[in-house]
C-alpha cells in the first residue's frame, strides 16, 4: 500500500476484477497518494459456470477498500468512480440486493442454448448488423434468457439487472444506470449504430424488466447518499460517476482516446480494444461504443493468457513467478520448438469456441519447466496475433500500442508478445491500472478535470528483436494449424468434462486477476 496523509481533494477510484478489487485515491494531477487490495475468488459451481457472489465480493470489498484508503489519508474524496469486469450481471430485488451469484463474462458457457435459440429467433446477420457482434459466450442477452427459462422464482422476484460496477454505484445512488460501452456487450439489446436499447429485442429478452438509463462512462450518475455515506465513509453528496467495464477504464488510464490507438491488457485473461472513428460490425470481434459521445471502439479478448501463468505456478508448488521467469529467458526462442494452445478454458476471440481445449505439441524429454513456461507466454503471443490480424481483416488500423496489466512487469511477456506481433508497445509510467482510470473519469464526471485530460505518460518502449521474426513467423503458421487439426478431438474431451461424474474444471482455481 502507498501511504500519504498530506491533506487535499482526492479522486476514488476502485475496479472490481476477476479475482481481486483494486482502488486509488489520486490528487486532481493523478498523483496516486494511497492504494489498497482485495483478493476474490471465482465460484464454479457446475462446468462452464463463473459466478461472483455479488454482495460479499463486489459490495463488501468496495467499502473495505474505500474504509481502508479514508483511513490512510487526510485530504477529503470529491469524486468516485468504479469499474468491473464485463460483461457481466446480477438479479437484484428493491434495493439493488442480489437474489444469486453474478453470472460473470465470457469465461461462463451456460447459455449455449439460448445463443443458438436466439440467434435462429432474431437472424444471425440482423444481430451482427444492428449489434455489431455476433451471440457468443460473451453476449449478457442469452445469459439473461437463462435466467428466466432456468430459475423463473429468481426471475420473478428480479426488478434490476446491475453489472459490477452499477450495482455499487446503484448502492451509493439510488441511479439506476449502465455506460454505452458496456451497454454494447449486451447482445442483443443494444443498437451500435443508435446507441439505445433495441426495444423489440428487450421485451423478448426480457419483458416486464425495465432496462438501466444509458449514459457515458465519465457523465454524472447521482451523488452519495446519506445511507450510502454512513455505510462507506464518503460524504453525502460526493459526485459518483457510470464508470464502465474495467478494459474502457484501463484504456483511460493511458490515454486511448484517439483513433487508431489500441490498448493491449495483460491480465487473466488479454484484452485488446482499438478506438475507430466509426462503428465497424464483426462476427468474430466485439464492436462496441467508445468512452465519449461519438467515438467507437473495437475489442477482443482471449479467455485465458495469465491464467495459464498461474496455473504453471501452481501445479509448480507455487514457485515465485520470478523464478519461473528467469527459467523461461534461460530457454530460446520457440521454446526448442514447443507449440503450445492456449485454449485452457476455450477461446472467446477471434473465434467462440467454449469447447476449445489446450494442446500441448512439441514435447520432448529435453523440455523443462523453462521450457512449457516460455511456451505458455508464446501461445499468447500468437493468439494475441491472431487476434490483432483479426481486427486489422474486420477495418481496424492499428498505429499506437500501449500495453498496460500486470503481465507487462518483467520485461520478458511484453518483449515476446512485440517480437511474435511485430508492433512496438509504449508502456506507462503509471500501472495502477483500471482503478487510476476510474479515479479521472471520477475527476471529468466531478468537474474537477477537464473531459480531455491525460495524466499518464510513457515511460518507454518494447521494441521488437527482428533476429526472431522468421522463426515466430514458422512457428506462428504451426499454431494455427494445430487448431483446425485437433478441434474435433478437442470437442469430444470437453464433452467428456463436462458430462458428469469425475469432472475436471479448475475455471476456480486458475482464473484469477
Amino acid at each position: 500500500m502507498i501511504r500519504d496523509r498530506r491533506g487535499s481533494e482526492l479522486l476514488f477510484g476502485l475496479d472490481v476484477g476477476t479475482s481481486s478489487t483494486k482502488g486509488v485515491l489520486a490528487r486532481l494531477d493523478g498523483e496516486v497518494v494511497a492504494s489498497a487490495e482485495r483478493f476474490h475468488r471465482v465460484s464454479s459451481p457446475r462446468p462452464g459456470w463463473a459466478e461472483h457472489d455479488a454482495e460479499e465480493v463486489w459490495w463488501r470489498e468496495f467499502k473495505e477498500v474505500c474504509a481502508g484508503l479514508l483511513e490512510e489519508v487526510d485530504g477529503r474524496v470529491v469524486a468516485v468512480c468504479v469499474s468491473g469486469i464485463g460483461p457481466c450481471f446480477v438479479a437484484t430485488g428493491e434495493g439493488g440486493h442480489p437474489l444469486r451469484p453474478a453470472i460473470l463474462y465470457g469465461i461462463d458457457t451456460r447459455a449455449t442454448r439460448e445463443i443458438e435459440e436466439l440467434t435462429d429467433m432474431f437472424g444471425f446477420a440482423n444481430i451482427v448488423e444492428r449489434c455489431g457482434n455476433a451471440l457468443t459466450s460473451q453476449s449478457t442477452g442469452p445469459k439473461i434468457a437463462w435466467l428466466r427459462r432456468t430459475e423463473p422464482e429468481v426471475w420473478k422476484r428480479t426488478r434490476y439487472l446491475l453489472t459490477a460496477h452499477t450495482l455499487i454505484a446503484y448502492r451509493l445512488t439510488g441511479e439506476y444506470v449502465l455506460d454505452h460501452p458496456s451497454a454494447s456487450l449486451w447482445e442483443p439489446l443494444y443498437s451500435i449504430e443508435r446507441n439505445r436499447w433495441i426495444e423489440d429485442w428487450t421485451t423478448e429478452i426480457a419483458p416486464g424488466l425495465k432496462m438501466p438509463e444509458l449514459r457515458w462512462p465519465g457523465e454524472l450518475a447521482g451523488e452519495v447518499t446519506p445511507e450510502a455515506a454512513e455505510a462507506t465513509g464518503l460524504q453525502a453528496g460526493t459526485p459518483v460517476a457510470v464508470g464502465s467495464s474495467d478494459a474502457f477504464s484501463e484504456a483511460t488510464s493511458v490515454g486511448i482516446r484517439h483513433p487508431g490507438d489500441v490498448m493491449i491488457m495483460y491480465g487473466t485473461s488479454t484484452v485488446v480494444l482499438e478506438i475507430l472513428e466509426r462503428a465497424l460490425s464483426s462476427p468474430n470481434l466485439w464492436s462496441t461504443a467508445g468512452l465519449y459521445p461519438g467515438t467507437n471502439a473495437l475489442a477482443g479478448g482471449t479467455a485465458t493468457s495469465g491464467a495459464l501463468t498461474t496455473w504453471l505456478k501452481k501445479i509448480s508448488g507455487d514457485i515465485a513467478y520470478e523464478d519461473l521467469t528467469r527459467e523461461a529467458a534461460a530457454a530460446p526462442p520457440g521454446s526448442d520448438a514447443l507449440v503450445v494452445l492456449p485454449y485452457f478454458a476455450g477461446e472467446r476471440t477471434p473465434f467462440s469456441d467454449p469447447g476449445a481445449r489446450g494442446v500441448m505439441c512439441g514435447l520432448t524429454l529435453g523440455h523443462g519447466r523453462g521450457h512449457l513456461y516460455r511456451a505458455l507466454l508464446e501461445s499468447t503471443a500468437y493468439g494475441l496475433k491472431h487476434l490483432l490480424d483479426a481486427m486489422s481483416h474486420a477495418g481496424g488500423h492499428g498505429k499506437r500500442f500501449v500495453a498496460v496489466g500486470g503481465g507487462t512487469k518483467g520485461g520478458l511477456w511484453t518483449q515476446i508478445v512485440s517480437d511474435v506481433t511485430g508492433k512496438p508497445q509504449e508502456l506507462p509510467e503509471q500501472t495502477a491500472g483500471a482503478s487510476y482510470g476510474d479515479a479521472l473519469l471520477a475527476g471529468i464526471a466531478g468537474g474537477q478535470l477537464e473531459p480531455d485530460t491525460t495524466w499518464n505518460s510513457i515511460a518507454s518502449t518494447v521494441e521488437p528483436n527482428l533476429d526472431n521474426r522468421e522463426l515466430y513467423g514458422k512457428l506462428y503458421d504451426l499454431y494455427r494449424d494445430l487448431y483446425p487439426a485437433t478441434s474435433s478431438l478437442a470437442h469430444v474431451l470437453a464433452d467428456l468434462q463436462t458430462s458428469g461424474g469425475n469432472v475436471v474444471d479448475g475455471t476456480s482455481d486458475i482464473v484469477r486477476r
